[in-house]
């Protein structure tokens, strides 16, 4: 581990903590995808920002508690090490520059191939195929209702995760959840929860796939079927603090039209699981301009109007803080193809993190993403594939 981790070798400048109550890290669902989170962290550990807040969802989820689970010098080595658990080497594969020179169509080919070999024989250390296979299993059970057991993720958690450290809340975490009789988005936060295994688990339990997760007597899935990201759990939090997010999205709401049924296929999920991050933030800024025009609207009033019901309920919205909402979103390649959420090989797994690290460095050489935005709603959005790309 002191090998790997003497030849990385810093692209950005390390930078004093910016002038923000909270750093939180927001981190979507997209299985295989979220290598490419593990980058964006260790970019931004690097440059000495670590974040006080970790939310995730899914694949987020599982990253969320490698990182909060940590110590700061061990989170990337553990993220690597978990990465690496999950993704196979690449068999009879010759060096990946063989893979560029023949082009898109030959790597599709390849990731078409190792993504029917987690369909059919699992993902180490994340889950394998449940025998016999639901169909067979009796009503009832949890085991009729899914196709893979997720217990090697268990045990991966538990061996890479100090959950002490997670309940000790020297950092805040959450996860986001679906708690599947009511169909209620539930988040567990070590603001009052004592966080398990089960609880990281339950965020990624995505039908049919994985089973449901028991919990406290009820059951949940992944938190994607409702919304893909934390983001909102964040910025609702009240207290509100002054807030530098970093929101790290894995699926892409933009797109080209599609050209065929494959095609199709992906641009469907890709808007599914988008979570629209963009239209989110546009309406957050328009909520914080009515926040902050309450605060000031309230300090001038006399103290008389200010104990009436209607004043009291206006100072429960009010709020002056500023928000920077740093947005990284994944662009997939032309070779991934619908299956890119399940396509596990090390070679893709190293493409999604290098990407990952180099979009994090190309966002922070913008001074402006760590500074205080002056705007009258006090909201600053930076899209490194709109604002920002070099």
């Amino acid at each position: 581990m002191s090998d790997r981790r003497s030849q990385r070798r810093k692209t950005h400048i390390t930078t004093e903590r910016p002038p923000f109550e909270r750093i939180a890290l927001i981190l979507q669902g997209g299985g295989a995808l979220g290598a490419y989170q593990a980058g964006v962290y260790q970019a931004l550990a690097e440059a000495n920002l670590h974040p006080d807040w970790v939310a995730g969802i899914s694949i987020g989820a599982i990253n969320s508690a490698l990182i909060a689970g940590n110590s700061p010098a061990e989170r990337v080595d553990r993220l690597r090490e978990f990465w690496e658990a999950v993704s196979t080497p690449p068999f009879g594969i010759p060096d990946p520059k063989w893979l560029e020179v023949r082009g898109d169509l030959s790597r599709s080919l390849l990731n078409q191939a190792h993504s029917l070999g987690a369909l059919l024989g699992g993902v180490p250390n994340f889950f394998v195929p449940r025998v016999p296979p639901p169909y067979l299993q009796p009503n009832g059970t949890l085991d009729a209702t899914s196709y893979y057991d997720v217990a090697p993720l268990r045990a991966t958690l538990e061996r890479l995760v100090d959950f002490d450290l997670i309940n000790a809340r020297e950092m805040r975490f959450s996860v986001g959840t679906v708690n599947v009789r009511t169909g209620n988005f539930v988040y567990f936060d070590n603001a009052t929860y004592q966080i398990l295994p089960e609880h990281v688990i339950a965020s990624g339990s995505l039908p049919p796939g994985f089973p449901a997760t028991e919990i406290e007597g009820e059951f949940y899935w992944d938190g994607g079927l409702v919304s893909n990201t934390p983001l909102q759990w964040v910025l609702d939090s009240r207290p509100g603090k002054d807030t530098l997010a970093f929101q790290i999205d894995l699926w892409s709401a933009r797109g080209e039209f599609p050209r065929n049924l494959l095609e199709a296929e992906t641009r469907q999920k890709e808007i599914r699981y988008s979570s629209r991050t963009r239209m989110a933030t546009d309406q957050f800024k328009k909520q914080q301009i009515l926040r902050r025009a309450a605060a000031h609207l309230l300090a001038k009033l006399p103290s008389a109007l200010k104990q009436t019901p209607e004043a009291e309920m206006l100072a429960l919205e009010a709020d002056e803080k500023v928000y920077n909402l740093i947005q990284l979103i994944y662009r997939a390649r032309n070779y991934e193809g619908n299956c890119k959420d399940y396509e596990f090989s090390r070679v893709t797994m190293e493409e999604h993190w290098r990407s990952g690290y180099n979009d994090a460095v190309r966002t922070l050489r913008h001074p402006e993403v760590l500074q205080r935005p002056q705007q009258m709603d006090g909201v600053f959005t930076f899209d490194l594939a709109r604002d920002g790309r070099e």
